[in-house]
């Protein structure tokens, strides 16, 4: 059962998209799992994480998951999606956390959901 204010976004939609290292931390834990906690405690629509295996930023150090060149600091995209008001109104609370890295907006549409119909307790699958 989905509660009043929880409602499946379809249609039009903004996308935050957070470009990261891997490493990068906010008070000693992962940037990302900060940002991510951070959607979910604002209500947003969803938030998904991604590890790329290479990619450069400002620093132009090429880093990459390749056993021979043994990089850490892999790139990490952070994915977000709600109406744009709800992003929009996000954003400040991004201001703190992301010093290096590259946050980006993208209108994109919602046209479809794979999954429970009902919310379901955090690491559980449906039965």
């Amino acid at each position: 059962m989905t509660s009043p204010e929880q409602t499946w976004l379809t249609g039009p939609a903004l996308r935050l998209t957070v470009l990261i290292g891997e490493h990068d931390t906010w008070h000693h834990k992962p940037l990302y799992s900060e940002i991510v906690h951070r959607a979910h405690a604002a209500g947003l629509a969803g938030a998904s994480v991604f590890r790329g295996i290479e990619g450069f930023g400002a620093s132009s150090i090429v880093h990459t998951s390749r056993l021979l060149s043994l990089s850490e600091d892999l790139p990490v995209a952070v994915i977000v999606v709600d109406t744009e008001d709800r992003v929009r109104a996000f954003l400040p609370r991004l201001d703190e956390l992301v010093t290096e890295g590259l946050v980006m907006l993208d209108h994109c549409e919602v046209v479809g959901r794979t999954g429970p119909t009902e919310p379901r307790e955090e690491g559980k699958r449906p039965s």
